[in-house]
């Protein structure tokens, strides 16, 4: 017998039973009480819930692996407030700390040599984990499947196919009435429920029932909102350095845009348009070398792909293009970041309501794209030298994901349909302007937009549109109504993903505790829906309310309240006022208006990351030379740096002093630096992030004469 052979058969069959999910066997034909489409985060939340209340379920899963982002790379986890979050939620991220207190689960790094800088950090007394590995993130939702006898079917997709021209819904769904009463897939198999939940990203079962939805921002008009639509003038994150040329010839407006520049872009101020914010693939990436894949130039490469990346080095960018995210065992989330990055910007329009092919190719092109702006990164001599060397040192993990070249199939689908419900979730929500009064959990993000376009501004250069971020409110409720049609539409299903939220709502409540949090109670409505025998708008909402909180869900925000921080006009100050919208930056990408007060429009800052490559420099222009006193504007916290190096440049001189932005600024917004002297003429301020030991702000400079 050849012993080496049966080693290898033995080997190829452990691996595809590894591979191949495991799952409690689904009864076709079986009329269960909730039939959930997506093995999302919310649809594994949604189905424990409804086994916890005694009832029947099935979870149909379109790919091969349940938990959505959750188990796709998004390991990173964004919140906004961890107090909002509860229930079956707080106690995924439980089971991550638990799993994490096991050694076994440390393989390549001790634990003590993990450090957390994600931006949702686990306290030393926490009984949660909030970063954590793809890997450790599958075990559980397995585990929670086999612990509840949940059964998933996996690779089954709903049977898209029209039923006619003149009518929304699909072959896939049957309809009687206003209820759904099965759903079948491509492969021809039939499930029956009473109620069903739509967990997936792209919203396909409630399209396919006839339920209305929208694709794309609306505009501000639609809802006397400010921050949806078109937002040229918001146009400050993840931007281009000036004077990038858009053109393959440089200046050369009849050789053709740069791939990517949308020519008939941007639109009208403020208005709605079809176009969604740009998807990527959240990469679990590690340096580890018996770990690590490194990054490989892919088949298709076409280098003009990334010629606007190499565009805006040569323009002044000397920021790291990604935020790095450290997660247990030497890997990383690692996510979007500069005005050209992961971010695979208006090449997924089509993707909402595209066919099943059309998606893969979709998917695959940004794959493509992700893999070809490594490989530039890491190789590319036009790259600094200092990101260049950076990037190299990673690659994609040998052990997170079923393809052999390290990169998972789920992609960041950031929005898709949007329905239209019984309550549109809007901005004001968001802002404190009007509260739900039937909630059902509680969003606390910023509202938060990627960028949606590239175009060519009236200068003729390269510019990003659409990355909105406003936070600065406190958390607020979610209401019921924005998971369920409205009543005429359809009686029996809820939607916990694709809910009903104009754009830049949902850019806030779209994170994956809260799409848990919404899961699991979507899941009790559907019960109590079931045990009423009433449609799902019209169970008693005490009792729901009263099952909820038992469950452990946050329903109200009984901590400090925030109120939006004040902006300063710079007009309104004496004296000479440079704001950072004015000044020369080379990295400061990071903008927030979440503590005040600030100047303008918010403040910039660095990251906490790429020290000693990140600077502004604030022109001014002296008219009597002097004695001035030099004030700094700058939010303080916590986590700022104590060490601040702020560089005057005036008559051929400089010299350096250190600011401390943990000390709360002494003049309103600003901070005395000091008494220096200026001459008449030309001068600059410079600030960077050169050795400092925290988070770099920078805001607006202020010049005041000091008299004789």
């Amino acid at each position: 017998m050849n012993h080496h052979r049966v080693r290898n058969v033995f080997s190829i069959i452990l691996l595809i039973c590894l591979s191949t999910p495991s799952t409690v066997r689904a009864a076709e034909g079986e009329l269960y009480d909730v039939v959930i489409y997506g093995g999302t985060s919310a649809g594994i939340a949604a189905a424990v819930q409804v086994k916890r209340m005694g009832g029947s379920v099935v979870v149909i899963e379109p790919g091969r692996r349940i938990g959505g982002l959750t188990t796709g790379g998004l390991g990173q986890t964004d919140i906004g407030n961890k107090a909002a979050i509860g229930g079956i939620a707080r106690e995924f991220y439980q089971r991550v700390r638990k799993y994490y207190d096991q050694p076994e689960h440390w393989k390549w790094q001790r634990r003590d040599e993990y450090r957390d800088s994600g931006q949702t950090r686990t306290g030393a007394q926490e009984d949660t984990m909030w970063t954590f590995e793809p890997s450790a993130a599958l075990t559980i939702m397995q585990d929670f499947v086999r612990e509840y006898e949940i059964p998933v079917v996996y690779q089954q997709r709903l049977d898209r196919t029209g039923v006619s021209d003149s009518d929304q819904h699909v072959r896939g769904v049957e309809l009687n009435g206003k209820r759904v009463v099965a759903i079948r897939t491509e492969g021809g198999q039939t499930y029956r429920g009473r109620v069903f939940i739509d967990a997936t990203y792209e919203g396909d079962l409630l399209a396919g029932a006839g339920i209305p939805y929208t694709v794309g921002r609306e505009s501000n008009a639609d809802y006397d909102e400010t921050l949806n639509g078109v937002q040229t003038r918001h146009a400050r994150h993840h931007q281009f350095a000036r004077g990038v040329d858009p053109y393959v010839v440089p200046g050369d407006a009849s050789s053709g845009l740069l791939p990517g520049i949308d020519p008939e872009g941007p639109g009208q101020e403020q208005g709605g348009d079809h176009r969604v914010q740009a998807f990527c693939f959240r990469m679990c990436l590690t340096d580890h070398p018996e770990n690590r894949i490194p990054f490989a130039k892919p088949d298709h490469y076409d280098p003009l792909d990334f010629e606007l990346l190499l565009r805006n080095f040569e323009a002044g960018e000397r920021g790291m293009p990604w935020i790095n995210s450290s997660m247990p065992n030497r890997k990383t989330d690692t996510n979007n970041r500069t005005g050209f990055s992961t971010d695979f910007i208006g090449q997924n329009y089509e993707y909402p309501e595209a066919s099943y092919a059309d998606r893969e190719a979709i998917i695959r092109r940004h794959r493509d794209y992700q893999k070809g702006l490594m490989w530039t990164l890491a190789n590319h001599p036009r790259v600094p030298d200092h990101i260049r060397n950076e990037v190299a040192r990673w690659g994609m993990c040998r052990d997170e994901f079923e393809r052999e070249d390290g990169w998972q199939q789920q992609l960041y689908v950031r929005e898709a349909r949007r329905m239209i419900g019984a309550t549109v979730m809007t901005q004001h929500h968001c802002q404190g302007r009007t509260v739900a009064e039937d909630a059902v959990g509680m969003a606390a993000y910023t509202m938060d937009s990627h960028n949606v376009q590239r175009y060519v501004d009236d200068q003729g250069h390269a510019r990003n549109e659409g990355d909105v971020q406003v936070g600065g409110f406190s958390p607020y409720p979610i209401a019921y109504g924005s998971l369920t049609p409205k009543a005429e539409h359809c009686e029996n299903v809820l939607v916990p993903v694709c809910l009903s939220a104009t754009h830049i709502a949902f850019g806030s409540i779209r994170m994956e505790p809260v799409f848990m949090v919404l899961g699991q109670s979507s899941a009790t409505a559907a019960m109590q829906s079931i045990a009423a025998d009433v449609p799902v708008q019209q169970i008693d909402y005490d009792a729901f309310q009263q099952r909820l909180l038992a469950d452990d869900q946050v329903l109200e925000w009984t901590g400090p309240v925030r109120r939006p921080a004040t902006s300063i006009a710079p007009k309104s100050l004496p004296g000479i006022v440079v704001d950072d919208e004015d000044a020369e930056r080379s990295g400061f990408e990071g903008t927030s208006q979440m503590i005040g007060p600030f100047v303008a429009a918010g403040y910039r800052h660095d990251g906490d990351t790429d020290k000693g490559h990140q600077s502004i420099r604030f022109p001014v222009q002296i008219k009597q030379s002097g004695t001035y006193e030099l004030r700094i504007a700058y939010s303080p916290n916590a986590n700022r740096a104590t060490n601040v190096p702020v560089i005057i440049r005036s008559g051929g001189e400089s010299q350096t002093v250190k600011v401390d932005q943990r000390r709360k600024p002494d003049h309103g917004a600003f901070a005395s630096a000091g008494k220096f002297a200026f001459a008449n003429g030309a001068a600059e301020i410079e600030i960077n992030n050169r050795d400092t030991d925290g988070h770099v702000i920078v805001d607006a400079i202020q010049l005041l004469p000091v008299d004789p």
